[in-house]
């Protein structure tokens, strides 16, 4: 039994002896902290709304244990920082300072930070900074630097649209943080060079009519409000479901996009079923990319699209059941790269579910469809309706059809998915970097949709996505290799020319 409290009291003697060392802080100007970063960034974010939350370490490797006298926000309230110290928040109560901070040898803490600007009342982006001051008992004094630029802009909760308006939001961003809606009857009218900003729950629900009026300098653009940062490397503009997207209900019709950019949305545009007497959806010049749904869905009614970059989304990029479509020189290309059970590219059909919805026209031009899968183009039907498509001079991924019948593919290229030496898929194209999420849907020198479609009449084949000309041999797809010029798009009639 004496044997083993000699033990214990050895151990106890041991541990206590170990504390002690632990415990000893010095008040040596030569003992400092180390900060797992100098400098917390914060790109840039919009005035008034709350950032993510940043964090950083400070370690103690000195060899000795270190007290600060006091941590503080060195401008208080004044910039809008927010700052907690180990468990303890810097707010008004203390000063925006805590004191009396030990951190013993071989020790860390952690600093987590937060940002809501104030106003700047300047049209560009500003500047703002301040430091977190660790103050030691050596009367050292070390800090962090914490910037970011802050933005001013209009914020709107739910914005309802009872009337024929015109929103321009060009010289100040406009965010919506709850939805828009287009009450039927009104018109929305979206002016040239005009971004509007969507939370995460908001999307734009049109039960009226919506003109995006972009021009190929000015595009309208659609898109989260997320500016800053996943990653280093990864904005969240580039991350998929961002926002909602525009749906387009049963009693919106004549609805017009044009050099439009609709990007980083669950679903981009949604087109519910209506009379197909009536166009309901033009879309010229216009880009659908980085769904977290559809691209575009149509449901039984009647769409026309020219000059359309419909790109990597988790379902269909642009799926058609039923009713009316027309695509003239689009890009339709499925690259979503966060999910191997993605949709195909393209896909047209006489159902959806349970219902039956004849596809009367849809016809498509100079277009280029492709992707990372053997087969990307999906036409299914069934027997209780009509179904009746056409390509012509396009570029498909999909399985070649043992006969080709001549009134549905006109000089239409099929990939060769076997042959590795073919110019397909990815190979189209100037960037295809998963990796950081970047894409560049232009035309790669060596594709083979250069000077592979056919000049359309009314001028449909004058001019690409990017408003430049076209030559005399224009290229499958959205986009025209190497020209500069530009010319401006005519209008496009719904029937098969």
């Amino acid at each position: 039994m004496n044997k083993y409290i000699t033990i214990i009291l050895l151990a106890l003697l041991a541990t206590l002896s170990a504390c002690t060392d632990d415990d000893s802080f010095s008040a040596s100007t030569a003992n400092t902290l180390t900060f797992s970063a100098d400098t917390v960034t914060f790109d840039t974010l919009f005035s008034r709304v709350p950032t993510a939350t940043r964090t950083f370490w400070v370690y103690n490797h000195s060899g000795d244990g270190i007290r600060c006298s006091s941590v503080r926000l060195e401008n208080g309230n004044q910039t809008g920082y927010r700052v907690n110290v180990d468990g303890i928040y810097l707010g008004s109560a203390q000063g925006y300072q805590t004191n009396e901070i030990e951190i013993r040898d071989k020790d860390s803490i952690r600093v987590f930070v937060e940002l809501t600007s104030p106003e700047n009342h300047a049209k560009t982006p500003q500047l703002l900074e301040d430091n977190i001051v660790f103050t030691l008992k050596s009367g050292v004094q070390q800090k962090v630097n914490l910037r970011g630029y802050s933005w001013d802009a209009d914020i709107i909760g739910m914005l309802e649209i009872r009337h024929d308006t015109t929103i321009s939001a060009v010289d100040k961003p406009l965010i919506i943080q709850q939805g828009l809606r287009v009450d039927s009857g009104a018109t929305l009218t979206v002016a040239r060079g005009s971004t509007i900003y969507f939370g995460q729950r908001a999307g734009m629900d049109i039960y009226g009519r919506l003109v995006a009026d972009g021009t190929a300098e000015k595009n309208v653009i659609f898109r989260g409000d997320r500016i800053d940062k996943m990653f280093d490397y990864l904005p969240y503009d580039r991350v998929p479901g961002q926002w909602q997207g525009i749906h387009f209900h049963t009693s919106s019709y004549e609805n017009r996009l044009n050099y439009t950019d609709i990007h980083s949305a669950y679903n981009g545009v949604v087109c519910d079923s209506s009379s197909v007497e009536r166009l309901k959806l033009q879309a010229y010049n216009t880009t659908i990319h980085n769904c977290q749904g559809y691209g575009l869905k149509e449901t039984n009614c009647v769409v026309d699209l020219w000059n359309c970059q419909i790109t990597n989304t988790l379902s269909d990029c642009a799926a058609f059941f039923g009713g009316g479509a027309m695509l003239r020189h689009c890009t339709i290309a499925q690259f979503y790269p966060f999910d191997a059970n993605r949709g195909v590219a393209l896909r047209f059909s006489n159902y959806d579910g349970d219902k039956d919805y004849p596809l009367y026209q849809f016809d498509v031009y100079n277009t280029l469809v492709t992707g990372y899968a053997d087969d990307v183009v999906m036409g299914d039907f069934n027997k209780s309706t009509d179904a009746t498509y056409m390509f012509s001079h396009c570029i498909l991924r999909t399985i070649k059809p043992d006969t080709i019948n001549e009134q549905q593919f006109r000089h239409v290229t099929f990939e060769n998915v076997e042959d590795t030496a073919a110019i397909t898929g990815a190979k189209h194209f100037r960037d295809i970097d998963a990796d950081k999420q970047y894409y560049d849907f232009h035309l790669d020198s060596l594709s083979t949709a250069i000077d592979s479609a056919e000049v359309l009449p009314n001028g449909y084949s004058a001019t690409d996505r990017d408003g430049r000309q076209r030559d005399s041999r224009p290229d499958i797809g959205a986009y025209e290799y190497h020209h500069d010029s530009s010319a401006t798009p005519a209008a496009l009639p719904r029937r098969r020319r």
